[in-house]
């Protein structure tokens, strides 16, 4: 017993600060895009057509993005004119709404609490049941990163259980392949009312890459609501925390707010330089 408390006193305190301190984040982090208020150059159209998710779209000079479809691969911010259109490292991207997820300017309607009769029932514990609807595993890896000793999960009341009937709600990831349409649908129904369904990932909102796929439904909520939705390929596991306590009410702050735009991120190209300077002081060493 001895040895296990001098270990623990030699380790110390390893689980992150978040949310009292920002997460620390990689600097090839690809956050919440950012549309500045430079005109788009007449005719101009190279992210619309470099995007192979088709989630940009142009109307006369303003631009806009949907990251329920994007995979934040930065093709469309490497095309732009400066000032423009750019990814920041901004890791809030929850949102209630499917249609918020459409961004046009600098600023997101952030995720807002559950109603006061939900958030009575769901704000100090919720119960989750994860529900692997034909994904990759990206996103499920992510959000399994959360029950870490990093991240701590069980310090703010989220638990994931075995069984629908001891859950509160859904967490879902896939684009909900035709095998999984059924079983998503009898998972859902032994939750008991009142419930909540969180989509997680660009494949759960809006199909992602298995958009219009003839096996896939392009995702949860064209099969059953959907509360919260948390874009990414996959969300960052500070991105999944940030929403499911925003639906809790354990963050406070305007639900609308501007994206924090301090850090841009490099472009793509620039970002593959640094990484073989790295590599290649590490060979010299």
């Amino acid at each position: 017993m001895i040895k296990v408390l001098m270990a623990r006193a030699k380790q110390g305190y390893r689980t992150s600060a978040f949310p009292v301190e920002p997460p620390a984040l990689s600097d090839r982090f690809v956050g919440a895009p950012v549309i500045g208020r430079p005109k788009c150059p007449p005719k101009c159209s190279k992210c619309v057509e470099l995007c192979p998710m088709q989630c940009i779209s142009r109307n006369t000079e303003k631009i806009s993005i949907d990251i329920g479809k994007c995979i934040f691969c930065g093709k469309c911010a490497e095309s732009c004119s400066p000032g423009i259109l750019h990814f920041s490292k901004d890791y809030r991207m929850a949102v209630r709404k499917r249609e918020e997820l459409v961004l046009s300017g600098p600023v997101i309607n952030l995720a807002e609490e559950l109603n006061k009769e939900m958030k009575k029932l769901f704000g100090r514990s919720l119960k989750l049941r994860q529900v692997c609807a034909g994904g990759c595993n990206a996103c499920e890896a992510d959000v399994n990163v959360l029950n870490t000793l990093a991240w701590d999960l069980g310090r703010f009341g989220i638990q994931f259980v075995a069984s629908p009937r001891h859950a509160d709600g859904l967490l879902v990831t896939g684009p909900v392949t035709e095998n999984m349409k059924l079983a998503l649908k009898k998972t859902y129904e032994a939750v008991a009312n009142p419930k909540l369904v969180i989509a997680v990932g660009a494949c759960a909102i809006s199909g992602g890459i298995y958009e219009g796929h003839s096996e896939a439904n392009n995702g949860v909520q064209s099969i059953i609501p959907v509360d919260l939705f948390i874009p990414g390929c996959p969300p960052h596991p500070s991105t999944i925390l940030d929403g499911l306590l925003r639906l809790m009410g354990r963050l406070k702050g305007d639900a609308r707010e501007k994206i924090n735009d301090s850090q841009p991120i490099p472009p793509v190209g620039d970002q593959l330089e640094t990484r073989k300077k790295l590599i290649r002081s590490v060979i010299r060493s």
